[in-house]
């Protein structure tokens, strides 16, 4: 049920409120001043509050800044019988949801009340799914090598620097990538991902600097590249060092203009992108070969983080099978399985190729076809 705090000192209002709210199948708390609406807001936690403009004690309007303050989430509703334009623009410019005069109408009571709730439902599910999302990418482990990158990630994300996250396949690059948006200004903004390796050539311009309709002969209409859609967030550029020259000669302009033009189009489009670069080659190296530019190399490696493989960390592999063990068991809805010591030392000696992302496939094996407490001889076994 869902609770509706209403703070007006008119007896009569209150009363209304509440017949009307509870007959809706809401459960109503009412307070006569501002102040015990404040102490009620924080002990009775409401999904949205109807308050009144003037009250004695505190005014109607200090009340919603001081609510603001507590959760600028809630949805707060003004009512008054002293209505003016610039009292309700003011409420608005406050934070307010509404205004609505007196004489209250019950229609618009219940629209309004209605609409506020279900606002304020979206935003906390809404909140609980970035959680969620925000848990996926969490960096499990604590070996210096990874408490190293923890603090360079710190340090870099506040700024809009661009950086280089180098690694082998599977060792936890987009981890970082991810984490260093988390933990930037950016973090409400749109966080764009692109597997350079995985778009044809011939079709990576149009999706990284968009189309107009009809510029080539599958373009049936107009299409946002990914520098467009990350602007004002961060754009990830996974396995960079599989980019073409031409593409590579792009986004070097768009790096130093911050300008993009879509294909079939002259016009530019100002973006304003932090760019986070991902790659398990040795550029310095492709640069030798002529399959990646130097000045692009420089424009990208502002800061360079480096991710070792999990061979070189096997001090981490014991907090990553607990995690794969909880996350993939509930995922399964099966019963946490246990692993003994000596299993755990079994995995921590292999090599691990695939690295991070080897690892959870063994251990998903292990829980498929595993005993209720894996061991060592299932290790060896099924890895």
């Amino acid at each position: 049920m869902s609770k509706i705090l209403v703070i007006d000192d008119e007896k009569s209002i209150r009363n209304s409120m509440k017949e009307i709210l509870s007959f809706e199948g809401y459960e109503v708390i009412a307070t006569d001043n501002g102040l015990e609406g404040l102490v009620a807001l924080k002990t009775e936690k409401p999904e949205a509050v109807f308050c009144d403009i003037k009250m004695p004690k505190m005014e109607g309007i200090e009340v919603l800044e001081r609510i603001k303050e507590i959760n600028p989430s809630i949805p707060v509703i003004m009512i008054s019988g002293h209505g003016t334009i610039d009292t309700a623009i003011q409420a608005i410019k406050k934070g307010a949801y509404d205004f609505i005069e007196k004489p209250l109408d019950l229609n618009r009571i219940l629209i309004t009340i209605k609409n506020a709730t279900d606002k304020s439902q979206l935003i906390e599910e809404t909140q609980t799914l970035k959680n969620k999302v925000s848990k996926k990418y969490d960096m499990i482990g604590s070996s210096e090598a990874l408490n190293h990158i923890r603090t360079m990630i710190e340090k870099v994300a506040v700024s809009d620097a661009r950086v280089l996250v180098t690694g082998p396949n599977g060792s936890g690059k987009e981890l970082v990538a991810h984490q260093l948006h988390e933990q930037s200004n950016r973090r409400e903004k749109a966080f764009i991902e692109v597997n350079c390796a995985a778009i044809p050539s011939e079709l990576i311009e149009s999706e990284l600097f968009g189309h107009e309709k009809g510029s080539f002969t599958s373009a049936i209409k107009q299409k946002k590249g990914k520098f467009e859609l990350a602007s004002g967030g961060t754009l990830f550029l996974d396995e960079i060092g599989d980019m073409s020259l031409n593409a590579q000669a792009k986004v070097l302009r768009a790096l130093q203009e911050n300008k993009i033009s879509r294909i079939g189009s002259d016009t530019d489009i100002t973006v304003d992108v932090r760019v986070i670069a991902a790659t398990n080659k040795n550029l310095k190296e492709e640069i030798q070969k002529g399959t990646f530019r130097e000045d692009l190399y420089h424009r990208l490696s502002v800061i360079i983080i480096n991710v070792p493989p999990l061979k070189d960390r096997p001090e981490d592999i014991p907090e990553l099978v607990t995690h794969f063990l909880t996350t993939i068991c509930g995922e399964m809805g099966i019963s946490c399985k246990q692993i003994t010591p000596e299993a755990i030392r079994a995995l921590q000696e292999y090599e691990w190729t695939g690295n991070i992302r080897e690892l959870r496939n063994v251990i998903e094996r292990l829980i498929i076809l595993g005993s209720p407490t894996i061991t060592a001889e299932e290790v060896n076994m099924y890895r």
